[in-house]
């Protein structure tokens, strides 16, 4: 599908939503139409709890404080200063600036480098809560339990309003229909699948999130301004934990990952708990409740998902993969390279590529790393051997990461990276790929490279790219591989080998001067290490890469090694060239005190588990 019928398809089915809208009012009596019209701006702020968790992994109960901004600037306003057009302009702004303000202070808690999923649902969780009280102890100013009710509010029929709140609602939900479709948009996809892949790919992923987290607060603040001016009623509850939580129990049932579940469960709950608590006003609670476990039991992924499911199922089709609904794929057209001139990677620096000096690592009282200290030059293939245990991926850590050591300085390209994250490590040319093969195993080959871009290319917020620039050295691995092949194959269905080709390609999309490869032919076929090492020997060679390789297969270290350095418990035992290596008694003692024959036979592959601190 190009990309001019896609956005045709989006808009021509946000007029048919319009057009449904328009007719509401004279297909539906009066209660519904004023129910729904609640109904309708709950749907929006349910549609960021959408944005936030199902695309972006972050499970929020505050999304109501946001709602209650936008709400209690319009009733402060028009209660304590009357209501008029530069009031009702100034409502809308100052309600948008708490929310905002709210949540940058919440994103910065929340999302700062090193805090996890959890932290930051913890403090959405305290949000409500505090948010709360603060209206509970504003007196007359804010109503105190009671809110703030009858003020003035503009005059607009029962009909304007529902049409006003239904089209904020499509308008929304069409603009991040686009936007989670986009360039863009994947980035949110990528962090929720593997953030810490993301980190090293030179994405600042929590100024991602704060940016995300601050738009879906504007929303919010929006649909609560709309309520306010339509009911002329606040109260504290419009903050509160259950109206959160509620927000998030839309969003399962819908289906999160969706868009239009959570839009379709805030509207079908709303509207059928206001027919129920007048029906059954002792027990609707529990109908809903009931009618909620079931749904979550019977179809964790919600009923969106489970809707479009059900012509595969009566077809007798696979089910897709995953525990919520997966995004359109994209198969880029072209793969271009990019050519010297239209490379953005770090410059040269002056001196060695890389420089360790006194590097420690200390976990308590175990030393893992100990006054660690050796250069390497760009074009130099250093390989990292040793024992199990020895500290060798450690090493990479912390070259790749400022704030792993405990002790000493690392130099990359020029720069000393000091306590900086990884991706402004990644900013100074450090390249790293896993032990483990890292990919985002949702995501296509195509969309995996695209992340890897996305630092030297800013991704579009409303379209999809259909070429794909690539540095060389990436499309080399690529074409070598058989990737090519494969632009819209899902991560997750590669064989292992492609796996790895994958993971290196992504990193040699960033365009590195310092390559770390920790265990790159790790549970490859001897063709395959082949195929590995002559792209290495190509990189240093005619890219003039600076690689840092740890390998246990010494014979495959011995053909493409410049330089290998032994480490064991902790200290660099030998460094020298591969004759000296193999030859050295020394590094025989050391394989032999840890269980293997000697080094001259420590030459099949090891795949096994993690390496663990000696």
């Amino acid at each position: 599908m190009t990309e001019s019928r896609r956005l045709s398809l989006i808009l021509a089915a946000a007029v048919l939503a319009l057009a449904a809208i328009f007719a509401g009012p004279y297909v539906l009596d009066t209660y519904s139409v004023n129910v729904l019209t609640r109904s309708l701006l709950y749907a929006a702020v349910a549609l960021t709890v959408d944005l936030l968790w199902g695309y972006l992994g972050i499970l929020t109960f505050g999304q109501s404080v946001f709602f209650a901004c936008g709400a209690y600037a319009a009733g402060l306003v028009f209660t304590h200063m009357d209501f008029t057009p530069g009031n009702a302009a100034l409502a809308l702004a100052l309600g948008i600036g708490a929310a905002v303000f709210t949540a940058a202070i919440v994103g910065w808690l929340a999302f700062w480098h090193g805090a996890s999923a959890l932290y930051a649902s913890v403090i959405t969780l305290v949000l409500p809560i505090v948010a709360t009280q603060l209206l509970y102890s504003g007196g007359t100013f804010t109503g105190s339990s009671s809110g703030l009710s009858g003020f003035t509010s503009f005059d607009l029929s029962t009909e304007a309003w529902f049409w006003l709140a239904g089209s904020f609602l499509v308008a929304m939900t069409t603009l991040a229909y686009i936007f989670v479709q986009s360039d863009a948009g994947r980035l949110l996809v990528a962090v929720r699948e593997n953030e810490q892949r993301c980190k090293y790919l030179g994405l600042n992923t929590s100024r991602l999130k704060i940016r995300v987290y601050l738009a879906c607060a504007v929303i919010g603040a929006v649909a609560g301004y709309i309520y306010a001016a339509y009911a002329m009623v606040v109260a504290p509850e419009l903050a509160g934990f259950v109206f959160g939580t509620e927000l998030v129990i839309w969003t399962a049932l819908g289906g999160r990952g969706t868009l239009l579940g959570p839009v379709f469960g805030a509207l079908i709950v709303d509207y059928e708990s206001a027919q129920l608590s007048g029906n059954f006003p002792f027990i609707w609670q529990l109908i809903i409740g009931t009618v909620f476990v079931l749904v979550i039991v019977a179809f964790p992924r919600g009923l969106l998902p489970m809707v479009f499911d059900l012509p595969r199922r009566l077809l007798g089709l696979v089910r897709p993969r995953g525990d919520v609904a997966r995004p359109a794929r994209v198969a880029l057209a072209t793969l271009a390279t990019l050519d010297a001139a239209q490379t953005q990677g770090a410059e040269v620096g002056n001196g060695p590529a890389l420089a360790v000096t006194g590097v420690a690592k200390r976990f308590g009282s175990l030393t893992v790393l100990d006054g660690i200290d050796f250069k390497a030059r760009a074009g130099e293939l250093v390989s990292l051997v040793g024992p199990n245990g020895a500290g060798k991926t450690t090493l990479m850590r912390c070259i790749a990461d400022g704030a792993e050591r405990s002790a000493g300085t690392i130099i990359v390209n020029g720069h000393d990276i000091g306590s900086r994250p990884p991706e402004a490590c990644v900013a100074f040319g450090v390249g790293r790929k896993f032990q483990m093969a890292n990919v985002f195993e949702t995501l296509t080959v195509a969309e995996c490279l695209q992340i890897a871009r996305a630092r030297h290319a800013r991704p579009s917020l409303w379209r999809r790219a259909n070429i794909l620039p690539l540095p060389e050295a990436a499309m080399h691995v690529i074409a070598t591989t058989g990737l090519d092949r494969q632009l819209s194959t899902p991560a997750h269905l590669l064989s292992h080998g492609l796996k790895q080709a994958l993971e290196l390609s992504m990193v040699l999309a960033l365009e590195p001067r310092v390559l770390l490869l920790d265990e790159p032919t790790a549970g490859l076929t001897k063709t395959e290490r082949m195929q590995i090492g002559a792209i290495l020997i190509d990189l240093t060679k005619k890219q003039g890469l600076c690689v840092l390789l740890v390998e246990h297969d010494l014979d495959f270290v011995r053909e493409i090694s410049s330089r290998v350095i032994v480490l064991h418990q902790g200290r660099i035992v030998l460094d020298g060239s591969v004759e000296e290596v193999v030859a050295s008694e020394l590094v025989k003692q050391v394989y032999a005190g840890s269980g293997h024959a000697g080094i001259a036979h420590e030459t099949a592959p090891k795949t096994g588990g993690q390496e663990v601190p000696a």
